[in-house]
């Protein structure tokens, strides 16, 4: 049977010159045997535990920014799990990791099998280049990152985002997708494609 674990961690997000507190969500998905990790941000010891005893089978990078891959080596190496990353975010990647690749890229439309739950790969760039979101449509949940939050888009005012490009990402990509569906984000609370469809021109109108 499929379930989902949810964490929060804690640490720094930094890029162009600047660092923030910041508090992240860490996503298990699985059963009793077998799981994935979306976003390894933080603290590899914590989601380490809330991984076990499975097996995990993959680390699923939403983005490359450093509050959600700072503990994907050290979780990697722990568990012997391929770091999934898509291409677009490798100079992103990078910055954390100049000596470490990602093992393996995601696709736009690549599906994998996840405890018998089948899990689509959304190429939704805008936050940055490589930004992702996975999309189960058997559960009813989305994991968006940093794409789409409770009240709009992810921010867009640094390196490697566009605000135009968030917003066709949402528009094309996530609000086309059914209204009951669970948006499981990167950072801060749940929300539903139906609670943030009515609000795309209000986010156009403000500019973020």
């Amino acid at each position: 049977m499929l379930t989902l674990n949810h964490l929060v961690t804690s640490g720094t997000f930094s890029l162009d010159g600047g660092t923030w507190d910041v508090d992240n969500n860490v996503w298990v998905l699985g059963d009793d045997t077998e799981c994935v990790v979306i976003d390894a941000p933080h603290d590899a010891d914590a989601i380490l535990a809330a991984v076990a005893p499975r097996r995990l089978t993959a680390i699923l990078c939403t983005h490359a920014h450093d509050d959600h891959i700072d503990a994907a080596a050290a979780l990697a190496e722990a568990t012997h799990a391929p770091i999934w990353l898509h291409p677009a975010d490798r100079e992103l990647w990078d910055q954390t990791y100049p000596d470490r690749a990602p093992d393996r890229d995601l696709a736009d439309g690549q599906r994998m099998t996840v405890a018998g739950a089948e899990l689509t790969v959304l190429h939704t760039p805008g936050h940055s280049r490589g930004a992702v979101c996975f999309h189960l449509p058997g559960q009813g949940w989305l994991f968006s990152g940093d794409t789409l939050f409770a009240g709009g888009p992810g921010a867009t005012g640094r390196s490697f985002s566009d605000f135009g490009a968030i917003i066709d990402s949402i528009r094309d990509r996530l609000l086309v997708i059914d209204p009951d569906t669970i948006v499981h984000t990167g950072h801060g609370p749940d929300t539903t494609i139906g609670a943030e469809r009515p609000h795309l021109q209000e986010w156009i109108a403000r500019g973020h």
